[in-house]
Protein backbone atom coordinates (compact mmCIF):
# COMPACT_ATOMS: atom_id res chain seq x y z
CA UNK A 1 0.00 0.00 0.00
CA UNK A 2 1.27 3.45 -1.09
CA UNK A 3 1.74 6.24 1.20
CA UNK A 4 -0.22 9.29 1.01
CA UNK A 5 1.87 11.88 -1.46
CA UNK A 6 2.37 15.10 0.16
CA UNK A 7 0.19 17.75 -0.43
CA UNK A 8 0.30 21.85 -1.40
CA UNK A 9 1.34 23.71 1.74
CA UNK A 10 1.01 26.67 -0.27
CA UNK A 11 -2.43 28.26 -1.76
CA UNK A 12 -1.15 28.99 -5.86
CA UNK A 13 -2.48 31.41 -7.98
CA UNK A 14 -2.86 31.82 -12.03
CA UNK A 15 -2.50 29.27 -14.47
CA UNK A 16 1.49 27.91 -12.98
CA UNK A 17 0.12 28.33 -9.66
CA UNK A 18 2.91 31.49 -8.95
CA UNK A 19 3.51 32.15 -5.24
CA UNK A 20 6.29 33.36 -2.47
CA UNK A 21 8.00 29.57 -3.62
CA UNK A 22 9.00 31.60 -6.81
CA UNK A 23 11.24 34.36 -5.49
CA UNK A 24 13.39 31.17 -4.29
CA UNK A 25 13.16 29.04 -7.04
CA UNK A 26 13.65 31.42 -10.19
CA UNK A 27 16.59 32.70 -9.29
CA UNK A 28 18.33 29.19 -9.21
CA UNK A 29 16.90 28.34 -12.40
CA UNK A 30 18.44 31.45 -13.85
CA UNK A 31 21.80 30.20 -12.82
CA UNK A 32 21.42 27.55 -15.81
CA UNK A 33 19.09 29.42 -17.98
CA UNK A 34 21.07 32.58 -18.42
CA UNK A 35 23.99 30.56 -19.83
CA UNK A 36 21.81 28.64 -21.87
CA UNK A 37 19.89 31.41 -23.52
CA UNK A 38 22.82 33.80 -23.93
CA UNK A 39 24.60 30.69 -25.52
CA UNK A 40 20.99 30.07 -28.15
CA UNK A 41 21.00 33.65 -29.07
CA UNK A 42 24.24 33.24 -30.98
CA UNK A 43 22.97 30.42 -32.65
CA UNK A 44 19.99 32.29 -33.73
CA UNK A 45 21.85 35.37 -34.60
CA UNK A 46 25.18 34.31 -36.05
CA UNK A 47 27.72 36.06 -36.75
CA UNK A 48 28.10 35.53 -40.48
CA UNK A 49 32.03 36.14 -40.97
CA UNK A 50 32.86 33.95 -37.76
CA UNK A 51 30.31 31.18 -38.80
CA UNK A 52 32.08 31.13 -42.78
CA UNK A 53 35.53 30.94 -40.87
CA UNK A 54 33.83 27.87 -39.42
CA UNK A 55 32.13 26.25 -41.93
CA UNK A 56 35.37 26.21 -44.01
CA UNK A 57 38.14 25.45 -41.93
CA UNK A 58 36.51 24.20 -38.82
CA UNK A 59 32.87 22.17 -38.81
CA UNK A 60 33.45 19.92 -41.33
CA UNK A 61 36.42 18.14 -39.13
CA UNK A 62 34.75 18.63 -35.88
CA UNK A 63 31.03 17.00 -37.37
CA UNK A 64 33.02 14.14 -39.02
CA UNK A 65 34.98 13.30 -35.41
CA UNK A 66 32.06 13.97 -33.41
CA UNK A 67 29.89 11.62 -35.46
CA UNK A 68 33.17 8.74 -35.46
CA UNK A 69 33.08 9.28 -31.90
CA UNK A 70 29.66 9.05 -30.87
CA UNK A 71 29.09 6.36 -33.05
CA UNK A 72 31.82 4.14 -32.06
CA UNK A 73 31.81 4.84 -28.04
CA UNK A 74 27.89 3.79 -28.28
CA UNK A 75 28.29 0.61 -30.20
CA UNK A 76 31.44 -0.46 -27.51
CA UNK A 77 29.23 0.45 -24.31
CA UNK A 78 26.25 -1.06 -25.88
CA UNK A 79 28.28 -4.59 -26.66
CA UNK A 80 30.31 -4.33 -23.36
CA UNK A 81 27.48 -2.84 -21.04
CA UNK A 82 24.60 -5.51 -22.37
CA UNK A 83 26.97 -8.41 -22.24
CA UNK A 84 28.04 -7.73 -18.72
CA UNK A 85 24.45 -6.92 -16.99
CA UNK A 86 22.89 -10.09 -18.70
CA UNK A 87 26.20 -11.94 -17.07
CA UNK A 88 26.01 -10.45 -13.82
CA UNK A 89 21.85 -9.71 -13.37
CA UNK A 90 20.47 -13.28 -14.86
CA UNK A 91 23.27 -15.81 -14.86
CA UNK A 92 25.10 -17.71 -12.01
CA UNK A 93 28.87 -18.42 -12.60
CA UNK A 94 32.25 -18.33 -10.35
CA UNK A 95 32.91 -14.89 -9.66
CA UNK A 96 29.59 -13.33 -10.40
CA UNK A 97 28.93 -11.83 -7.12
CA UNK A 98 32.85 -10.22 -7.49
CA UNK A 99 31.92 -8.94 -10.79
CA UNK A 100 28.25 -7.54 -9.85
CA UNK A 101 29.81 -4.67 -8.09
CA UNK A 102 33.94 -4.58 -9.32
CA UNK A 103 33.10 -3.78 -13.25
CA UNK A 104 30.99 -0.43 -11.55
CA UNK A 105 34.85 0.50 -10.49
CA UNK A 106 36.01 2.25 -13.40
CA UNK A 107 33.30 5.13 -12.57
CA UNK A 108 36.08 6.02 -10.23
CA UNK A 109 38.80 6.64 -12.99
CA UNK A 110 38.08 10.07 -14.70
CA UNK A 111 38.28 9.14 -18.61
CA UNK A 112 41.44 11.36 -19.22
CA UNK A 113 43.47 9.85 -16.46
CA UNK A 114 42.34 6.52 -18.42
CA UNK A 115 43.06 7.62 -21.40
CA UNK A 116 46.90 9.24 -20.19
CA UNK A 117 47.35 5.52 -18.62
CA UNK A 118 47.22 3.49 -21.85
CA UNK A 119 49.02 6.20 -24.06
CA UNK A 120 51.90 5.93 -21.68
CA UNK A 121 51.53 1.66 -22.09
CA UNK A 122 50.85 1.50 -25.41
CA UNK A 123 52.55 4.41 -27.30
CA UNK A 124 55.81 3.52 -29.44
CA UNK A 125 57.65 4.20 -26.47
CA UNK A 126 56.20 2.38 -24.14
CA UNK A 127 56.65 -0.70 -22.08
CA UNK A 128 54.73 -2.73 -24.42
CA UNK A 129 56.10 -1.96 -27.53
CA UNK A 130 59.11 -1.50 -26.64
CA UNK A 131 59.33 -5.37 -24.85
CA UNK A 132 57.85 -6.50 -28.54
CA UNK A 133 60.73 -4.79 -29.97
CA UNK A 134 63.29 -5.98 -27.79
CA UNK A 135 62.11 -9.60 -27.46
CA UNK A 136 60.03 -10.75 -30.53
CA UNK A 137 61.68 -8.20 -32.76
CA UNK A 138 57.93 -6.88 -33.64
CA UNK A 139 58.11 -2.95 -35.28
CA UNK A 140 54.77 -2.44 -36.13
CA UNK A 141 52.24 -2.09 -33.30
CA UNK A 142 48.62 -0.35 -33.80
CA UNK A 143 48.99 3.13 -32.74
CA UNK A 144 47.07 4.02 -29.78
CA UNK A 145 46.89 8.06 -30.64
CA UNK A 146 44.27 7.23 -33.46
CA UNK A 147 40.28 7.66 -33.78
CA UNK A 148 40.09 3.94 -32.87
CA UNK A 149 42.12 4.84 -29.41
CA UNK A 150 40.46 7.89 -28.19
CA UNK A 151 37.12 5.30 -29.17
CA UNK A 152 38.76 2.23 -27.07
CA UNK A 153 39.30 4.09 -23.88
CA UNK A 154 36.13 6.24 -23.90
CA UNK A 155 33.96 2.98 -24.41
CA UNK A 156 36.28 1.53 -21.28
CA UNK A 157 35.53 4.38 -19.14
CA UNK A 158 31.79 5.01 -19.91
CA UNK A 159 30.48 0.98 -20.53
CA UNK A 160 29.38 1.75 -16.57
CA UNK A 161 26.74 3.77 -17.56
CA UNK A 162 24.90 0.87 -19.81
CA UNK A 163 25.77 -1.40 -17.42
CA UNK A 164 24.37 -0.30 -14.65
CA UNK A 165 21.02 0.82 -16.17
CA UNK A 166 20.91 -2.55 -18.40
CA UNK A 167 21.70 -4.83 -15.22
CA UNK A 168 18.61 -3.26 -13.35
CA UNK A 169 16.32 -3.49 -16.65
CA UNK A 170 17.40 -7.40 -16.83
CA UNK A 171 16.67 -8.50 -13.12
CA UNK A 172 13.24 -6.61 -12.93
CA UNK A 173 12.61 -9.16 -15.78
CA UNK A 174 12.92 -12.46 -14.20
CA UNK A 175 13.68 -16.07 -14.85
CA UNK A 176 10.12 -16.88 -15.65
CA UNK A 177 10.01 -14.68 -18.64
CA UNK A 178 13.18 -16.81 -20.39
CA UNK A 179 11.70 -19.93 -19.07
CA UNK A 180 8.38 -18.92 -20.76
CA UNK A 181 10.32 -18.03 -24.02
CA UNK A 182 11.90 -21.65 -24.28
CA UNK A 183 8.96 -23.44 -23.43
CA UNK A 184 7.56 -22.18 -26.62
CA UNK A 185 10.32 -23.58 -28.78
CA UNK A 186 13.12 -20.80 -28.58
CA UNK A 187 16.36 -21.56 -27.21
CA UNK A 188 17.80 -20.02 -24.86
CA UNK A 189 20.02 -17.77 -27.04
CA UNK A 190 16.87 -17.04 -29.25
CA UNK A 191 15.01 -16.07 -25.89
CA UNK A 192 17.40 -13.85 -25.19
CA UNK A 193 17.62 -12.27 -28.84
CA UNK A 194 13.79 -12.19 -29.48
CA UNK A 195 12.61 -11.32 -25.71
CA UNK A 196 14.40 -10.50 -22.73
CA UNK A 197 16.68 -7.94 -24.93
CA UNK A 198 13.79 -5.82 -26.30
CA UNK A 199 12.07 -5.62 -23.44
CA UNK A 200 14.80 -4.25 -21.65
CA UNK A 201 15.79 -2.00 -24.19
CA UNK A 202 14.57 1.48 -22.48
CA UNK A 203 16.88 0.92 -19.76
CA UNK A 204 19.76 -0.03 -22.61
CA UNK A 205 19.00 3.16 -23.88
CA UNK A 206 18.98 5.73 -21.18
CA UNK A 207 22.15 4.43 -19.95
CA UNK A 208 23.58 4.69 -23.97
CA UNK A 209 22.01 8.32 -23.95
CA UNK A 210 23.77 9.34 -20.97
CA UNK A 211 27.01 7.69 -21.94
CA UNK A 212 26.46 9.38 -25.58
CA UNK A 213 26.05 13.11 -23.40
CA UNK A 214 29.23 12.16 -21.63
CA UNK A 215 31.00 11.88 -25.01
CA UNK A 216 30.02 15.09 -26.22
CA UNK A 217 30.99 16.91 -23.30
CA UNK A 218 34.19 15.41 -22.35
CA UNK A 219 37.09 17.42 -22.76
CA UNK A 220 40.18 15.62 -20.72
CA UNK A 221 40.13 12.63 -22.87
CA UNK A 222 40.32 14.25 -26.60
CA UNK A 223 42.78 16.41 -25.33
CA UNK A 224 45.46 14.18 -24.47
CA UNK A 225 44.75 12.29 -27.65
CA UNK A 226 45.17 16.02 -29.51
CA UNK A 227 41.54 14.56 -31.18
CA UNK A 228 39.75 17.95 -32.12
CA UNK A 229 35.77 17.72 -30.89
CA UNK A 230 33.57 20.68 -30.28
CA UNK A 231 34.88 21.10 -26.46
CA UNK A 232 38.45 21.40 -27.78
CA UNK A 233 37.56 23.87 -30.52
CA UNK A 234 35.64 25.95 -28.07
CA UNK A 235 38.68 25.69 -25.91
CA UNK A 236 41.38 26.55 -28.41
CA UNK A 237 38.84 29.68 -30.11
CA UNK A 238 38.78 31.29 -26.42
CA UNK A 239 42.46 30.63 -25.02
CA UNK A 240 44.46 30.47 -28.24
CA UNK A 241 42.73 32.38 -30.98
CA UNK A 242 41.63 34.52 -28.23
CA UNK A 243 38.18 34.52 -29.78
CA UNK A 244 34.68 34.41 -27.32
CA UNK A 245 32.41 34.98 -30.22
CA UNK A 246 33.48 32.00 -32.16
CA UNK A 247 33.89 30.17 -28.97
CA UNK A 248 30.22 30.94 -27.95
CA UNK A 249 29.17 30.29 -32.18
CA UNK A 250 30.34 26.66 -31.26
CA UNK A 251 28.99 26.28 -27.94
CA UNK A 252 25.52 26.77 -29.47
CA UNK A 253 25.95 24.33 -32.18
CA UNK A 254 27.05 21.77 -29.30
CA UNK A 255 23.98 22.67 -27.29
CA UNK A 256 21.75 21.94 -29.96
CA UNK A 257 23.03 18.45 -29.97
CA UNK A 258 22.78 17.65 -26.42
CA UNK A 259 19.44 19.20 -26.20
CA UNK A 260 18.62 16.67 -28.81
CA UNK A 261 20.18 13.80 -27.07
CA UNK A 262 18.78 14.96 -23.50
CA UNK A 263 15.31 15.11 -25.18
CA UNK A 264 15.34 11.35 -26.61
CA UNK A 265 17.06 10.85 -22.74
CA UNK A 266 13.59 11.71 -21.38
CA UNK A 267 11.30 9.87 -23.77
CA UNK A 268 12.99 6.74 -23.12
CA UNK A 269 12.77 7.17 -19.58
CA UNK A 270 9.22 7.42 -19.36
CA UNK A 271 8.65 4.14 -20.77
CA UNK A 272 11.37 2.52 -18.80
CA UNK A 273 9.27 0.34 -16.57
CA UNK A 274 7.59 -1.89 -18.63
CA UNK A 275 10.21 -4.43 -18.94
CA UNK A 276 9.04 -5.00 -15.29
CA UNK A 277 7.97 -8.20 -14.99
CA UNK A 278 7.11 -9.70 -11.21
CA UNK A 279 10.16 -10.88 -9.65
CA UNK A 280 13.35 -9.70 -10.29
CA UNK A 281 15.95 -12.44 -11.51
CA UNK A 282 18.08 -12.26 -8.15
CA UNK A 283 14.49 -13.87 -5.99
CA UNK A 284 13.19 -16.11 -8.94
CA UNK A 285 16.45 -17.78 -9.52
CA UNK A 286 19.31 -17.70 -11.95
CA UNK A 287 20.43 -19.23 -14.89
CA UNK A 288 23.19 -21.77 -13.78
CA UNK A 289 26.30 -21.46 -16.47
CA UNK A 290 28.44 -25.17 -16.33
CA UNK A 291 31.36 -26.35 -17.99
CA UNK A 292 32.75 -24.11 -21.13
CA UNK A 293 29.70 -21.04 -20.82
CA UNK A 294 31.08 -20.54 -17.11
CA UNK A 295 34.57 -20.36 -18.33
CA UNK A 296 33.52 -18.14 -20.54
CA UNK A 297 31.59 -15.95 -18.50
CA UNK A 298 34.15 -15.56 -15.90
CA UNK A 299 36.68 -14.86 -18.43
CA UNK A 300 35.01 -11.86 -20.68
CA UNK A 301 34.22 -10.35 -16.68
CA UNK A 302 37.74 -10.70 -15.99
CA UNK A 303 39.31 -9.11 -19.36
CA UNK A 304 37.15 -6.40 -19.42
CA UNK A 305 37.63 -5.29 -15.63
CA UNK A 306 41.34 -5.88 -15.87
CA UNK A 307 41.86 -3.52 -18.78
CA UNK A 308 38.98 -0.97 -17.68
CA UNK A 309 40.23 -0.82 -13.88
CA UNK A 310 43.40 -3.31 -12.92
CA UNK A 311 46.04 -2.25 -15.31
CA UNK A 312 45.21 1.37 -15.56
CA UNK A 313 44.99 1.53 -11.55
CA UNK A 314 48.26 -0.51 -11.19
CA UNK A 315 50.26 1.61 -13.78
CA UNK A 316 49.25 4.87 -11.76
CA UNK A 317 50.23 3.33 -8.36
CA UNK A 318 53.38 2.11 -10.44
CA UNK A 319 54.24 5.49 -11.80
CA UNK A 320 53.04 7.60 -8.31
CA UNK A 321 55.58 5.23 -6.19
CA UNK A 322 58.84 6.08 -9.14
CA UNK A 323 58.09 9.81 -8.75
CA UNK A 324 56.69 10.91 -5.20
CA UNK A 325 60.08 11.18 -3.69
CA UNK A 326 61.16 13.70 -6.33
CA UNK A 327 58.10 15.48 -7.40
CA UNK A 328 55.92 15.96 -3.99
CA UNK A 329 56.02 18.99 -2.42
CA UNK A 330 54.24 21.97 -1.17
CA UNK A 331 52.91 22.70 -4.49
CA UNK A 332 50.81 19.76 -4.50
CA UNK A 333 49.90 20.60 -0.76
CA UNK A 334 48.03 23.46 -2.96
CA UNK A 335 46.99 21.93 -5.34
CA UNK A 336 45.07 19.66 -3.26
CA UNK A 337 43.79 22.58 -1.01
CA UNK A 338 42.80 24.16 -3.78
CA UNK A 339 40.77 21.35 -5.09
CA UNK A 340 39.01 20.31 -1.36
CA UNK A 341 37.86 24.03 -0.89
CA UNK A 342 36.34 24.26 -4.64
CA UNK A 343 35.06 20.71 -4.22
CA UNK A 344 34.28 21.59 -0.48
CA UNK A 345 32.37 24.83 -1.29
CA UNK A 346 30.76 24.07 -4.37
CA UNK A 347 29.35 21.20 -2.88
CA UNK A 348 27.97 23.26 -0.20
CA UNK A 349 26.06 25.62 -2.36
CA UNK A 350 24.63 23.00 -5.04
CA UNK A 351 23.30 21.10 -1.85
CA UNK A 352 21.57 24.44 -0.33
CA UNK A 353 20.05 25.51 -3.72
CA UNK A 354 19.28 21.75 -4.50
CA UNK A 355 17.42 22.01 -0.71
CA UNK A 356 15.49 24.77 -1.22
CA UNK A 357 14.35 24.36 -5.11
CA UNK A 358 13.05 20.72 -3.75
CA UNK A 359 11.44 22.26 -0.61
CA UNK A 360 9.74 25.32 -2.85
CA UNK A 361 8.19 22.28 -5.02
CA UNK A 362 7.08 20.43 -2.38
CA UNK A 363 5.25 23.64 -1.46
CA UNK A 364 4.00 24.48 -4.58
CA UNK A 365 3.82 21.52 -6.60
CA UNK A 366 2.83 23.13 -9.45
CA UNK A 367 3.36 22.59 -13.21
CA UNK A 368 5.41 26.02 -13.70
CA UNK A 369 7.22 24.85 -10.42
CA UNK A 370 8.07 21.91 -11.98
CA UNK A 371 9.39 23.37 -15.52
CA UNK A 372 11.59 25.55 -13.48
CA UNK A 373 12.83 22.57 -11.32
CA UNK A 374 13.53 20.43 -14.76
CA UNK A 375 15.20 23.89 -15.86
CA UNK A 376 17.68 24.26 -13.02
CA UNK A 377 19.01 20.71 -13.29
CA UNK A 378 19.01 20.88 -17.08
CA UNK A 379 23.17 22.14 -17.12
CA UNK A 380 24.20 18.19 -15.89
CA UNK A 381 23.56 17.28 -19.80
CA UNK A 382 25.39 20.53 -21.07
CA UNK A 383 29.44 20.23 -21.15
CA UNK A 384 31.69 21.91 -18.78
CA UNK A 385 33.24 24.06 -21.75
CA UNK A 386 29.93 25.24 -23.36
CA UNK A 387 28.70 26.05 -19.50
CA UNK A 388 32.11 27.87 -18.84
CA UNK A 389 31.85 29.75 -22.07
CA UNK A 390 28.19 30.70 -21.20
CA UNK A 391 28.68 31.96 -17.71
CA UNK A 392 31.77 33.97 -18.96
CA UNK A 393 29.69 36.30 -21.54
CA UNK A 394 27.25 37.80 -19.14
CA UNK A 395 30.02 38.02 -16.11
CA UNK A 396 32.34 39.79 -18.82
CA UNK A 397 28.84 42.49 -19.81
CA UNK A 398 28.22 42.83 -16.07
CA UNK A 399 31.81 43.38 -15.33
CA UNK A 400 32.22 45.89 -18.12
CA UNK A 401 28.60 47.70 -16.97
CA UNK A 402 30.12 48.23 -13.43
CA UNK A 403 34.13 49.57 -14.80
CA UNK A 404 32.36 52.07 -16.99
CA UNK A 405 29.49 53.41 -14.09
CA UNK A 406 31.72 53.54 -11.08
CA UNK A 407 35.10 54.51 -13.16
CA UNK A 408 37.05 51.21 -12.04
CA UNK A 409 40.56 50.27 -13.06
CA UNK A 410 39.73 46.21 -13.27
CA UNK A 411 37.06 43.35 -13.57
CA UNK A 412 35.47 42.98 -10.30
CA UNK A 413 33.60 39.50 -11.39
CA UNK A 414 35.48 37.95 -14.06
CA UNK A 415 38.72 35.55 -13.01
CA UNK A 416 37.14 35.06 -9.73
CA UNK A 417 36.37 31.88 -7.74
CA UNK A 418 32.43 33.71 -7.54
CA UNK A 419 32.62 32.37 -11.25
CA UNK A 420 33.83 29.10 -10.62
CA UNK A 421 31.70 27.96 -8.48
CA UNK A 422 28.62 29.87 -10.10
CA UNK A 423 29.43 27.63 -13.23
CA UNK A 424 29.76 24.13 -10.98
CA UNK A 425 26.40 25.22 -9.45
CA UNK A 426 24.63 25.34 -13.06
CA UNK A 427 26.78 21.87 -14.14
CA UNK A 428 26.36 19.62 -10.86
CA UNK A 429 22.55 20.95 -9.81
CA UNK A 430 20.84 18.07 -10.94
CA UNK A 431 23.39 15.99 -9.05
CA UNK A 432 22.82 17.57 -5.88
CA UNK A 433 18.95 17.57 -6.59
CA UNK A 434 17.93 14.27 -7.26
CA UNK A 435 19.07 12.58 -3.78
CA UNK A 436 17.09 15.53 -1.84
CA UNK A 437 13.95 15.17 -4.17
CA UNK A 438 13.76 11.77 -3.77
CA UNK A 439 14.66 12.46 0.33
CA UNK A 440 11.32 14.64 0.30
CA UNK A 441 9.18 12.54 -1.91
CA UNK A 442 9.37 9.96 1.42
CA UNK A 443 8.43 12.20 4.15
CA UNK A 444 5.15 11.47 3.80
CA UNK A 445 1.75 14.05 4.03
CA UNK A 446 0.89 13.11 7.64
CA UNK A 447 4.36 14.58 9.03
CA UNK A 448 3.28 17.98 7.53
CA UNK A 449 0.11 17.88 8.83
CA UNK A 450 1.07 16.80 11.90
CA UNK A 451 3.71 19.83 12.02
CA UNK A 452 0.73 22.23 10.91
CA UNK A 453 -0.78 21.26 13.62
CA UNK A 454 1.40 21.88 16.12
CA UNK A 455 2.00 25.59 14.62
CA UNK A 456 5.29 24.85 12.32
CA UNK A 457 4.18 25.87 8.75
CA UNK A 458 6.27 27.00 5.76
CA UNK A 459 9.92 27.54 5.61
CA UNK A 460 10.03 26.80 9.46
CA UNK A 461 8.90 23.16 8.73
CA UNK A 462 12.08 22.67 6.57
CA UNK A 463 14.13 23.73 9.19
CA UNK A 464 12.68 21.67 12.18
CA UNK A 465 11.13 18.84 11.09
CA UNK A 466 12.43 18.39 7.30
CA UNK A 467 16.28 18.70 8.00
CA UNK A 468 16.34 15.95 10.76
CA UNK A 469 15.07 13.66 8.19
CA UNK A 470 16.91 14.47 5.17
CA UNK A 471 20.39 14.03 6.66
CA UNK A 472 21.20 11.11 4.83
CA UNK A 473 20.05 12.46 1.57
CA UNK A 474 22.26 15.94 2.10
CA UNK A 475 25.19 13.83 2.63
CA UNK A 476 24.85 12.13 -0.02
CA UNK A 477 24.03 14.81 -2.42
CA UNK A 478 27.07 16.45 -1.04
CA UNK A 479 29.47 13.43 -1.47
CA UNK A 480 28.82 13.08 -5.11
CA UNK A 481 28.95 16.44 -6.31
CA UNK A 482 31.78 16.76 -4.38
CA UNK A 483 33.25 14.11 -6.23
CA UNK A 484 32.14 15.14 -9.47
CA UNK A 485 33.58 18.52 -9.00
CA UNK A 486 37.32 17.15 -7.80
CA UNK A 487 37.04 15.33 -11.28
CA UNK A 488 35.74 18.27 -13.46
CA UNK A 489 38.39 19.81 -15.79
CA UNK A 490 36.78 22.31 -18.57
CA UNK A 491 35.29 24.71 -16.06
CA UNK A 492 38.09 24.58 -13.96
CA UNK A 493 40.40 25.07 -16.45
CA UNK A 494 38.46 27.27 -18.35
CA UNK A 495 37.55 30.11 -15.30
CA UNK A 496 39.77 29.78 -12.39
CA UNK A 497 41.59 32.72 -11.54
CA UNK A 498 45.52 33.24 -12.27
CA UNK A 499 47.66 30.72 -10.83
CA UNK A 500 44.57 28.84 -9.09
CA UNK A 501 45.38 25.43 -10.29
CA UNK A 502 43.64 22.05 -8.48
CA UNK A 503 44.72 18.98 -8.83
CA UNK A 504 42.87 18.44 -12.68
CA UNK A 505 44.94 20.51 -13.72
CA UNK A 506 47.65 19.56 -12.95
CA UNK A 507 46.57 16.61 -14.59
CA UNK A 508 45.93 18.11 -17.57
CA UNK A 509 49.52 20.36 -17.65
CA UNK A 510 51.45 17.28 -17.10
CA UNK A 511 49.75 15.06 -19.72
CA UNK A 512 49.74 18.30 -22.35
CA UNK A 513 53.99 18.22 -22.19
CA UNK A 514 53.68 13.96 -22.23
CA UNK A 515 54.70 13.58 -18.48
CA UNK A 516 52.77 10.67 -17.92
CA UNK A 517 54.72 9.39 -14.10
CA UNK A 518 54.11 13.34 -13.14
CA UNK A 519 50.75 13.20 -14.20
CA UNK A 520 50.24 9.74 -12.01
CA UNK A 521 50.27 11.61 -8.57
CA UNK A 522 47.51 13.63 -8.53
CA UNK A 523 45.53 11.41 -10.45
CA UNK A 524 45.56 8.87 -7.96
CA UNK A 525 44.55 11.19 -5.15
CA UNK A 526 41.72 12.30 -8.13
CA UNK A 527 40.82 7.94 -8.46
CA UNK A 528 41.02 7.59 -4.62
CA UNK A 529 38.37 10.60 -3.90
CA UNK A 530 36.25 9.12 -6.79
CA UNK A 531 35.55 5.92 -5.46
CA UNK A 532 33.79 7.17 -2.56
CA UNK A 533 30.38 7.35 -4.99
CA UNK A 534 31.32 3.90 -6.53
CA UNK A 535 30.86 2.88 -3.40
CA UNK A 536 27.42 4.13 -2.99
CA UNK A 537 26.42 2.61 -5.88
CA UNK A 538 27.88 -0.68 -4.65
CA UNK A 539 25.93 -0.55 -1.65
CA UNK A 540 22.52 0.03 -3.68
CA UNK A 541 23.72 -3.11 -6.32
CA UNK A 542 24.75 -5.14 -2.98
CA UNK A 543 20.68 -4.56 -1.91
CA UNK A 544 19.12 -5.31 -5.10
CA UNK A 545 20.76 -8.50 -5.54
CA UNK A 546 20.18 -10.01 -2.64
Amino acid sequence: MSRPAAQPLEAPSGAFGFSPTWFAALPIALITAIPVLVLMSYLVHPDQEIWDHLWQFVLPELLVNTAWLVLGVGLGVTLLGVSLAWLTGVCDYPGRRFFSWALMLPLALPAYVTAFVWIGLLDFTGPLATWLRDTHGILWTPPIRSRGGVILVMILALYPYVYLTARAAFQGQGRRLTEAAQSLGLSRWQAFWRVALPMARPGIMAGLLLAIMETLADFGTVSVFNYNTFTTAIYKSWFSLFSLPAAAQLASMLIFFVFVVALLENQLRAGRNYAASGKSSSQAGRVRLKGRHAALATLWCSLVFGIAFIIPFWQLADWTGAVFSEDFDSRYLEFAWHSVLLSGLGALMVAALALILGYAQRLNPTPGMRIAARLSTLGYALPGAVLAVGIFIPIAWLDNQLIETFQLDGQILGGTLAVMLLAYCARFLAVGFGPLESGLGRITASVDEAAQSLGVTGWRRLKRVHLPMLRVSLFTAMALTFVDIMKELPITLMTRPFGWDTLAVRVFEMTSEGEWERAALPSVAIALVGLLPVIYLIRHADHADT
